[in-house]
């Protein structure tokens, strides 16, 4: 029963037959299957691309369910990288997809990306060590990069291109320690902070906890962004926005802002940023002491 060309045709029109015949035998990689790694999925499939790696170790639980699209009564326990791939398989049953249910470490980042000519970044925002190790990965091996980051009811996005500014370059975590490196990698990527004014309770943003609050709102826009960027980097087609540039859309605050880090943490406007949240961190966690 299932047509791939009748399936996406609406897309025709703001892609070509050919692009999307393009799109179908791109591979793209998604580490994380939670919350934007489970939106990125479904919206990538329903895009039209048909092979993916994705990977995740964890299992859905109830606190998933204000923003991951896998995470249901019925699917609780389950584990995030099966449940996916059956709802990706429910809208292309002809996907070809690696799975990877006990996450990515230097034992298997080499097989995730092999042949991956995108990688979309999905991974916890505390998964710093896996997030290194895959960035580093695709950096060497040309792989491009996009990052969405939802931030309160926005998403802020960040692209790294083979040939420029990497990872490393832009946040500067040599050295740091790990709550440093989780600072420096906040103010990385939302160098407007456009969410702050109206995050009403600042008590439940917990580093050393490693919890923060989310919407469902930040994922979907999140999606919608990095699935743009995905288009027009597989296409090689549109303005591409990349490090040192970032964009950062909040639909509560009704603002888009164009972001520019040139020195990337290292520049004078970063590092007093950095000074400001380490403060705000560090009496934070003593009156909850």
């Amino acid at each position: 029963m299932f047509d791939y060309h009748q399936a996406f045709s609406r897309n025709i029109g703001w892609v070509t037959e050919q692009e999307q015949s393009r799109l179908r035998q791109c591979k793209v990689a998604i580490a994380g299957a939670g919350g934007v790694g489970s939106a990125h999925l479904l919206t990538l499939t329903r895009l039209g691309i048909s092979h993916f790696s994705i990977s995740d170790f964890d299992q859905f639980e109830i606190h998933n369910f204000n923003r991951q699209a896998g995470a249901m009564l019925s699917t609780i326990d389950q584990d995030k990288v099966e449940v996916m791939e059956r709802l990706a398989r429910d809208i292309n049953p002809e996907l070809v997809i690696d799975s990877y249910p006990q996450g990515i470490d230097a034992s298997n980042v080499d097989a995730f990306l092999d042949g991956v000519d995108l990688y979309v970044d999905s991974l916890d925002f505390f998964a710093l060590e896996a997030r290194k190790l895959v960035f580093a990965a695709c950096t060497a091996k040309g792989i491009p990069i996009v990052t969405a980051a939802p931030l309160g009811m926005g998403s802020a996005l960040l692209c790294f291109m083979p040939g420029q500014m990497t990872f490393e370059q832009y946040f500067c975590f040599e050295g740091r320690s790990e709550l440093d490196q989780y600072i420096q990698f906040l103010i990385g990527l939302s160098p407007s902070m456009l969410q702050l004014p109206y995050l009403v309770d600042k008590s439940r943003v917990d580093f050393k906890a490693r919890k923060g609050p989310s919407t469902i709102m930040g994922v979907q826009l999140c999606a919608g962004m990095a699935a743009t960027y995905a288009l027009k980097i597989l296409l090689q087609r549109g303005d591409i926005v990349a490090a040192p540039y970032g964009l950062h859309f909040d639909a509560y605050r009704n603002k888009l802002k164009r972001t520019w880090r040139p020195f990337g943490n290292k520049g004078l406007l970063p590092r007093l940023m950095f000074a400001i949240a380490k403060r705000t961190v560090t009496r934070a966690g003593a009156e909850a002491v």
